[in-house]
């Protein structure tokens, strides 16, 4: 492969994911539980030597937590600001700072609102000492790893923070068995990661530095806990399944303050929970191990933009397309996105691993055939470009300077670590205010010969609304049988296993805040993408009529979210939410046992 070609790739496409996936945590939103909670200004709101008394437990380690936006309210036109606002496409500077979320908010839901304080931990013992503080003092407790949820469920005013950022230690292991399981399981490649981790730093230790492959998310700045505890795709889940079932242990600490090991030995009820079950309420995570497993010779990119001549052409390009997945693409080897949009252009923005670039080539030669023998109908807006590369320079921050400069984004601030790399697609994400998130599972049978028109005509419809995007990658269908099957036993909804795609519709714009002179919400402009986006989804679900949704990448009104979200397993998680958490210390919006706050 030529310097050129792959620099070229790398550049105009993404090699990445156009969605940052993140994990549920205690949310800014949710109205459950109300008057249970003391906040500031109330008669038994914590004093100041109880909260010096927490200090002392902590080894000095609780931050009384003021917003960096205060400048801007003091003087919202001045340098200081417009830095500020800078600094807020840098997810590894919102990442580090404790009043901070990577989404500013969503229109008519949630803002972005710091704690009172936060423990910024560093070790187990800190976490109990907040959780204990929290439940003893009925102070409103939130946990923030990444903080990339959109649900806004890192934040929340009047509340004390777990901050895990500092619990990023990264260990890698040849033979790791799980705690009790001795002499039942056997040993395993592994690696084991502080809360706080973020999967850019995992990848970087398990594919370039010790030539494994670990599954994690696509967005690289997202937080590890939060994912796993979701669910979690990435670009190649399609071979490699689920993060959630990847997970072979988990610390956590449990809301009467015990901290407990969580396995297929120990404590096997609050293990399956954990994978898949959302995060923030079950417990703290305090640390993760996963299996890793072989890496593949080689990753890749396919990406281009076809722009059909009329209307009529672009509706009669999609069954084509559709088929041509179903038929070349829905197998292990291929993941991510292609997107339908209003201007009648479909946009491949695909990865794939295992295969060359011949190998990649011919598995689309038949559809570029097809398009080749349309003059009149097709043209090619961006050429089809078709890359493979050494899958261990995937997340690799000299390879990318050096073969792709333009595909990564370094963190910018002075004297950052090298290895604090971004994904250039994923640049749009960070601070953004979120006018409307809509996704749903859409079912493999929707491929078959008799249903495939009008799936079909379903996406023309929503393209005529909002661009509609297909996430190859978040759906198994066409995954091993043994990813199917391990995915299976996590606490994910059902429907995932036979689904082909995510659909996902989204709108979004700056970062935005309340009160902030010229980088406040529109909700004119906000309420008109909602509007929009929500017909669009209306479409889709006139084929998929009961698709649910994925938690992580899903609407903050969801009217049936335990149904959407999990599916036949929300009985068996709510359960185990009575069994560990009876009191309900942790709640997060449309989390499992929170009663909707609509």
């Amino acid at each position: 492969m030529e310097r050129r070609e792959f620099l070229k790739a790398a550049v105009a496409a993404p090699l990445l994911p156009l969605a940052c996936t993140r994990g549920a945590r205690p949310s800014s939103g949710d109205a459950s539980a109300g008057s249970r909670w003391v906040r500031p200004g109330d008669s038994d709101w914590p004093s100041p030597e109880t909260w010096e008394t927490l200090s002392q437990q902590v080894h000095g380690r609780l931050i009384r937590v003021e917003s960096p936006l205060e400048v801007c309210r003091a003087d919202p036109a001045g340098e200081a600001c417009a830095e500020l606002f800078r600094s807020l496409k840098n997810p590894y500077f919102i990442g580090d700072h404790p009043a901070l979320t990577q989404t500013s908010g969503w229109l008519d839901a949630w803002t972005s609102s710091p704690s009172e304080y936060a423990v910024a931990a560093e070790e187990t013992a800190d976490v109990v000492a907040a959780v204990n503080f929290a439940r003893e003092n009925r102070v409103r407790l939130v946990v923030k790893g990444g903080g990339h949820s959109y649900l806004g469920t890192s934040n929340a005013p009047d509340s004390l923070l777990v901050w895990t950022r500092r619990m990023n230690a990264i260990e890698i292991h040849d033979a790791f068995v799980p705690q009790g399981c001795e002499g039942r399981v056997d040993p395993q490649p592994a690696v084991r990661v502080g809360a706080g981790a973020i999967w850019m730093h995992v990848y970087q230790a398990v594919t370039p530095g010790a030539g494994r492959y670990v599954q994690g998310g696509g967005c690289a700045t997202v937080g590890v806990s939060g994912l796993v505890q979701s669910g979690g795709f990435g670009s190649f889940s399609k071979r490699f399944g689920l993060a959630a079932a990847g997970l072979l242990e988990a610390e956590v600490v449990t809301a009467d303050g015990s901290v407990r090991i969580a396995n297929a030995c120990s404590n096997p009820d609050l293990f399956w929970a954990l994978k898949g079950g959302g995060g923030g309420s079950f417990g703290v995570v305090t640390r993760l191990t996963l299996r890793t497993r072989e890496l593949p010779e080689t990753f890749g990119v396919v990406f281009g933009k076809i722009r059909a001549r009329s209307d009529d052409a672009y509706r009669a390009l999609l069954a084509p397309f559709l088929a041509h997945y179903r038929d070349r693409l829905m197998n292990p080897h291929w993941g991510e996105t292609v997107r339908f949009e209003d201007d009648n252009t479909l946009g491949l923005s695909m990865l794939h691993q295992g295969l060359d670039r011949e190998e990649a080539e011919a598995a689309w030669r038949p559809f570029l055939d097809w398009i080749a023998g349309l003059p009149d109908d097709y043209e090619w807006e961006e050429p089809i470009t078709i890359v493979a590369f050494p899958a261990r320079g995937f997340w690799d921050p000299v390879f990318f300077q050096a073969a792709a400069p333009d595909a990564v984004l370094t963190d910018d601030r002075p004297g950052a670590p090298a290895e604090n790399i971004y994904w250039a697609t994923n640049r749009g994400e960070a601070g953004m205010f979120l006018h409307a998130y809509r996704s749903a599972w859409m079912p493999a049978s929707l491929l078959s010969d008799d249903r495939l028109p009008a799936l079909a005509d379903a996406l023309f419809a929503a393209s005529r609304r909002w661009t509609t995007s297909l996430h190859f990658n978040k759906g198994l269908a066409g995954a091993p049988p043994d990813e199917i099957q391990a995915a299976r036993d996590t606490a994910m909804n059902p429907a995932v296993l036979e689904a082909f795609a995510l659909a996902i519709i989204a709108g979004e714009g700056p970062p935005a805040f309340e009160g902030i002179a010229g980088h406040e919400p529109d909700p004119v402009r906000g309420q008109r993408a909602a509007d929009r986006i929500n017909a669009s989804m209306a479409e889709l679900l006139k084929v998929a009529p009961d698709a649910g949704s994925y938690v992580s990448e899903s609407d903050w009104f969801e009217r049936d979210w335990q149904r959407s979200y999990w599916g036949a397993n929300y009985p068996r998680l709510a359960e185990i939410k009575r069994t560990y958490d009876p009191a309900g210390l942790f709640f997060v919006h449309n989390g499992v046992g929170t009663a909707s706050s609509r």
